[in-house]
């Protein structure tokens, strides 16, 4: 029964890999489009290329995921934790998306393999997932509101004197480039995630030894989350384009820019999953503030904070009841 399992739990990985594509693609081209520095069918083209390129940049990530979470699964009965967490995670995606609400498919991944973990008695690493995601899950939003507020205020000041009609058509263009690293830092970071997981799998089932990533995982996980984005998120993407704010084309390319620098910081200075929308959706509100504290929806931002503070726990708790029924069932 291993290989059939093993199958099945790398299938309903890619698809989760597919679902983070279309739910995540709001992160990478919600600004470029609702500034209209790209059109939307361009922005998803550009966004599925540069997410697989970021997928081959490292492995980082991966090799967190796939052994710092939980511990070394073994047997059929690792790899039913692991398709619950799965099953989890991907079940907290589709509320989500549903809901139109930008939240964290990082979070959903490692919230599910931590509650099928636990349930199983099996052991969660708790001290690497407070260092490598509690920490970075309260820091990075914090970061990118600040770093967004700051250099926004720079950019303000140094073309203060600057035609507005001309820095809109100089910044719309070089929105083009801060979407393609923002992108980039998305695939780098989410599809790295899906490596890990697949990876876990792999070794559950003594196909593969190590935390090394295999190269067929690494090309069927960017293929995966490319072919995800390449669908579109509209749903996600109108909240996180016009919800929160109406962003213009200097906010945008800020906005981008700095999530695009926290996302590359965190993946090869510190192997750490952060994720990429309470990045990009934080450095939105951050650059928002420039502006005047009500041209921020706190309402929608609301919505969205609560969404990231139940998405651990939320999709652990589907992951815990999917591996009893799974276990049942076996």
């Amino acid at each position: 029964m291993t290989l059939a399992l093993i199958v099945v739990v790398v299938g309903v990985a890619l698809f989760f890999d597919y679902t983070n594509g279309f739910h995540d693609a709001a992160n990478s081209i919600a600004t470029s489009v609702s500034t209209r520095a790209l059109t939307p069918r361009a922005a998803l083209l550009m966004a599925a290329v540069f997410n697989v390129i970021g997928a081959l940049l490292g492995h980082g990530v991966a090799e967190t995921i796939g052994n710092g979470i939980i511990g070394p699964p073994r047997g059929d009965h690792g790899m039913v934790i692991v398709l619950a967490g799965l099953i989890g995670a991907i079940t907290w995606n589709l509320v989500t998306w549903y809901l139109g609400l930008p939240s964290s498919s990082s979070h959903a991944l490692i919230g599910g393999l931590a509650g099928a973990a636990l349930v199983s008695s099996s052991t969660v690493h708790w001290a690497v997932i407070f260092e490598k995601v509690v920490i970075p899950m309260v820091l990075s939003p914090l970061v990118g509101f600040t770093l967004a507020f700051v250099a926004m205020v720079a950019v303000l000041w140094l073309f203060r004197r600057a035609s507005p009609g001309a820095a809109a058509r100089r910044f719309r263009a070089a929105q083009t480039v801060s979407a393609a690293a923002m992108s980039l830092g998305h695939g780098l970071q989410d599809a790295q995630k899906t490596m890990g997981v697949i990876t876990l799998a792999l070794v559950a089932g003594g196909y593969h030894s190590g935390t090394s990533v295999p190269l067929w995982v690494t090309l069927s996980a960017a293929a995966a989350i490319s072919l995800g984005t390449a669908s579109g998120g509209w749903r996600i993407m109108r909240t996180l384009g016009r919800g929160v704010i109406q962003l213009d084309p200097p906010r945008g390319f800020v906005a981008e820019s700095v999530a695009a620098s926290v996302l590359y910081t965190t993946a090869f200075a510190f192997h750490a999953p952060i994720s990429t929308t309470h990045t990009i959706t934080s450095a939105i509100m951050g650059v928002g503030a420039t502006k005047r504290r009500s041209a921020v929806r706190w309402g929608v931002a609301g919505d969205i904070a609560t969404a990231w503070v139940l998405t651990l726990p939320a999709s652990a708790a589907v992951a815990a009841l999917a591996y009893a029924a799974l276990f049942w069932l076996a």
